[in-house]
């Protein structure tokens, strides 16, 4: 589905990714892996247009997405939750939610939307018409995703999921992002969090300072010497 070959990536001169590559199949979850300033968050916005390569290609699809806008890049069926959630505090949850619908094509395909957001976030429909600064940090991250999941994507993004929530909150986020893969969305994933990233991942990979070091197989990185090491404190 999605293929990202030798890409590197800079700001202002400073290469942030290099000569990275990877790939993800329809159906996975892909974990991208790695300590602050790995460069995982300049990957995903990358990918969704937000950045550019200098060199290298990227594929969705077959089709080469590398230089293609943002907005374009929506209605390709690709979304990205940031990280951060970026909610418009004083708009509705349902505000919040037809914002991320803009790229459909009809009211019908809307209405199947909503519907689909609402039986995967029930308290998203209960309280649609409250503000969603007022909600707590996961129902804020509830309503993160399901407004990115309002375009109907194929390939759903999420960068740093779990970021600020408490444990119990962490579980509920993953097996939300379980039950959105059950239905057919693949998911690349960057997250901080590299145990509970690596149960639900079906591969992913290591990043240390803007390359590739170690892939494998979510079970396998788990028992791997490098990520105990590094990122589980064992």
């Amino acid at each position: 589905m999605l293929s990202v070959s030798d890409v590197s990536v800079g700001y202002k001169g400073l290469m942030a990714v290099r000569d990275v590559s990877f790939h993800v199949d329809r159906g996975e979850v892909v974990s991208l892996i790695g300590s602050n300033g790995a460069g995982k968050s300049t990957i995903l916005k990358t990918v969704a247009g937000l950045l550019h390569p200098q060199k290298g290609d990227i594929l969705f699809d077959g089709g080469h997405i590398d230089h293609t806008p943002a907005y374009d890049i929506v209605k390709k069926r690709i979304s990205m939750i940031p990280e951060g959630r970026r909610l418009f505090g004083r708009l509705s949850v349902l505000d919040n939610l037809l914002l991320g619908a803009y790229a459909l094509d009809s009211k019908t395909e809307i209405a199947e939307a909503l519907a689909d957001v609402f039986g995967i976030f029930p308290i998203l429909e209960t309280r649609k018409n409250q503000r969603a600064d007022t909600f707590s940090g996961g129902e804020q991250q509830q309503l993160a995703i399901a407004r990115g999941l309002m375009s109907r994507p194929s390939l759903l993004m999420l960068d740093e999921p779990s970021l600020g929530l408490m444990p119990k909150l962490v579980s509920e986020i993953f097996d939300i992002v379980c039950a959105i893969v059950r239905k057919g969305v693949t998911v690349l994933l960057v997250e901080q969090n590299v145990f509970e990233a690596l149960q639900i991942s079906d591969r992913a990979y290591v990043l240390q300072t803007g390359r590739i070091v170690l892939e494998g197989k979510g079970a396998d990185l788990l028992q791997s010497d490098l990520v105990r090491k590094a990122f589980l404190g064992m």
